[in-house]
């Protein structure tokens, strides 16, 4: 057999972690390798194929027909490779390697976190690197296998999956609601300060939106920090809109107007389909979906 013929199995490796992490760089970072590596593979297997297999788009690099097929047989030999280390070793569990996930502050500390914990007391090997972000659904998902995101998801070549409404709820300190009152309608709101977020980065239309509907001037403390606001209402810095599941019962914190404003926000799960195909980010998304199950009572408020 002329083994000549058919490209490097290392080569085909590298392309699949470029179609699951989308960014030469991000593939360097994950493969600790240099960009310029990445590069140099990529060009070496598209010789060997006789075409190409990524091209360039606004989204990061995608997959051409030639590199949709590569990554099917880089699939199998990622597959058979764990098969081989479990022959060899007394087992080779395939929720294991790294996962990257980008999640808000709130998801990613109080439903991430412990579910993440939990999955990799069952799968020791598995590594995970955990990025904060309250924003929108990245059109080029650079650098994570999975992103949590709030509010509605143009998904573009994205799989989406859902995990869990939420509710937002006003929330005042004890402090301030013995110093200013709190206002007994919606009406009320107008005569008090508010916290929220920073207005020129805030990419989530519903977190916007919700603020707007409560008054026209912009909040008097801005934080990208959702513990950094909940951390301003309990100094009594004034009124903001917190998740309920972070709120609800904390010190120092009161809820305003509790029977007459809240709001309905969505977590969903996205990822590219090369990345959802992987066994150890398929398990990160169930264990979210159970830690999100289980949490239902907190998440979601009356």
């Amino acid at each position: 057999m002329d083994f000549k013929r058919f490209p490097s199995a290392d080569d085909l490796l590298v392309l699949l972690t470029v179609a699951r992490l989308g960014r030469f760089t991000a593939v360097a970072n994950a493969l600790e390798t240099t960009h310029t590596t990445v590069s140099r593979r990529i060009l070496a297997l598209d010789k060997q194929l006789g075409g190409r297999t990524l091209e360039r788009t606004p989204q990061g690099w995608e997959l051409t027909d030639l590199g949709r097929a590569a990554v099917a047989a880089a699939e199998g030999i990622e597959t058979n490779l764990s098969s081989l280390a479990t022959g060899v070793e007394q087992r080779m569990d395939p929720v294991s390697g790294m996962v990257r996930v980008s999640a808000s502050d709130g998801f990613g500390a109080l439903v991430a976190t412990p579910a993440l914990v939990k999955l990799q007391r069952r799968h020791p090997m598995l590594r995970v690197e955990l990025l904060s972000a309250t924003r929108r659904l990245s059109r080029n998902r650079s650098g994570v296998d999975l992103e949590v995101v709030a509010g509605s998801v143009d998904a573009g070549r994205a799989e989406v999956i859902f995990l869990s409404d939420y509710t937002l709820r006003l929330y005042a300190g004890t402090g301030y609601a013995q110093e200013h009152g709190l206002p007994e309608t919606g009406e009320g709101l107008k005569d008090h300060r508010f916290i929220s977020y920073v207005e020129s980065t805030l990419q989530v239309a519903e977190l916007a939106q919700q603020h707007h509907r409560l008054t026209s001037e912009p909040a008097e403390f801005q934080a990208t920090s959702v513990f950094a606001q909940i951390e301003a209402v309990r100094a009594n810095a004034g009124i903001a809109m917190l998740p309920a599941f972070m709120a609800d019962g904390q010190e120092g914190l009161v809820r305003v107007l509790p029977g007459e404003i809240s709001q309905t926000v969505q977590f969903w799960a996205a990822a590219r389909p090369e990345s959802l195909r992987s066994p150890a980010v398929q398990a990160v998304v169930a264990a979210f979906l159970q830690e999100a199950r289980r949490r239902r009572g907190q998440l979601v408020t009356d």
